[in-house]
């Protein structure tokens, strides 16, 4: 890969959005993020509604949300839209609530978390457009310093802590397996 083509795969997928001088470090290995799960005191998964919509080799994106956070053993805060996608397929370990409920909230100290045992310090997001959670990420770098959070979109998201690259969705599904597979290893 040229200098070139590198250095664009790590700038905003909106190009015309200017995110400032600290950007996200790029996810080059999945393993990373198996990582972060794994070193993470209280990690959660913050899903999308489009996690209902975008399909992959497997079904839905939701179906590998489900494998994940079952391997991770994380709870995930779901928009309401598509609560009853998990429910649906057995998996009862997820809350409904807005997305910004839920970034309210990482940013609030006092709040316990969904299960009221003390704030997150890890924030995995997908299955969002990307403008919304360009946003949302952006006012969780400023108002949240502590909180490290992950993008598992498949396009750089540079206000999270880690993203992925602008990659193909073929690649992105095969890191996305890896992060699965990692996790599953003790």
């Amino acid at each position: 890969m040229s200098d070139m083509s590198a250095a664009r795969q790590i700038e905003p997928w909106q190009t015309a959005e200017i995110p400032g001088p600290k950007k996200a470090l790029i996810i080059s290995n999945p393993q990373i993020v198996s990582a972060l799960i794994k070193r993470s005191r209280k990690p959660l998964l913050v899903v999308g509604h489009r996690a209902a919509e975008i399909k992959i080799s497997e079904g839905l994106l939701v179906d590998y949300i489900i494998h994940l956070a079952e391997a991770a053993n994380l709870p995930v805060a779901s928009a309401p839209s598509i609560q009853s996608e998990f429910i649906k397929r057995g998996f009862a370990k997820v809350a409904s609530m807005p997305l910004v409920d839920v970034a309210n909230r990482l940013t609030d100290p006092s709040w316990m978390g969904l299960d009221g045992g003390g704030q997150y310090d890890l924030a995995l997001f997908i299955g969002f457009k990307y403008y919304v959670s360009w946003l949302i990420l952006s006012g969780l770098k400023h108002f949240s310093p502590t909180l490290k959070t992950v993008s598992l979109d498949m396009y750089y998201q540079p206000h999270a802590s880690w993203s992925f690259p602008n990659i193909s969705q073929d690649e992105w599904e095969k890191n996305l397996k890896v992060i699965v597979e990692s996790l599953k290893v003790k």
